[in-house]
């Protein structure tokens, strides 16, 4: 598995290189998004991690360059923007997941083997999941709804997936994070909340009705009625 780490700060860098590459992982590295960019042009890469805050071009930007013509992959922000806003934005770019600095090393390989085990769908040519006027591309990872058609995140797909599987049920918050993350590696508290309001927007928007319900204290329904 072939990895490249986007950050400037060399003291991060070079242990964090020593460490995923003693779990058998290459490792690049990258102190600048130009120098960054530049390897990500010339390479293919199983999984990239990037910082936020750079000289230059910002890790989101990079983020959302990448992803114009890189759709597959994973990119796991390691940041010390920590607030829902910047995760929700982080996402909205193309993340598929977000760590906050300071963090433990093994919460991180446990997030890097989680991005690098990506996936899970065995979705055959035409297989198509539909609820009332909502229709999930699953090969093509896109949804339409109304008009209206639009591509998907990792993340998105996989829990809108997992919605259309389990219609008209209460699912808890402790569901959700467990099938999106697993087990050894679940999220800071924002992200699953982080998700479905990215979810939310593509499904629901300002559609009629509702398809998306928050279930206060217990979790999440997927109904054409709370």
């Amino acid at each position: 598995m072939r990895l490249l780490l986007i950050d400037d700060e060399v003291e991060l860098t070079a242990p964090l290189q020593q460490f995923l590459q003693q779990q058998g992982y290459g490792v690049e590295v990258a102190n600048s998004s130009t120098e960054g960019w530049q390897l990500l042009s010339q390479n293919r890469y199983n999984l990239v991690i990037l910082d936020w805050i750079m000289p230059g071009a910002s890790g989101l930007e990079l983020c959302q360059r990448l992803r114009l013509f890189d759709r597959s992959t994973p990119i796991l922000f390691l940041t010390a923007k920590d607030t829902l806003n910047d995760r929700v934005e982080g996402l909205e770019m193309g993340a598929d997941d977000y760590l906050v600095k300071p963090f433990e090393l093994r919460e991180l390989l446990a997030r890097v083997r989680a991005l690098l085990r990506r996936g899970g769908f065995s979705c055959m040519p035409g297989d198509r999941l539909t609820f009332a006027d909502l229709v999930l591309d699953c090969p093509n990872q896109t949804m339409t709804r109304g008009q209206r058609s639009v591509h998907l995140s990792d993340k998105e797909f996989q829990l809108l997936y997992f919605f259309l599987q389990n219609p008209d049920r209460l699912i808890s918050h402790e569901e959700l994070i467990d099938y999106l993350w697993g087990k050894e590696s679940p999220p800071n508290s924002n992200a699953l909340v982080a998700q479905i309001k990215l979810l939310r927007r593509k499904v629901d928007g300002n559609l009629e009705p509702p398809l998306i319900h928050t279930i206060y204290g217990k979790g999440y329904r997927f109904s054409l009625t709370n």
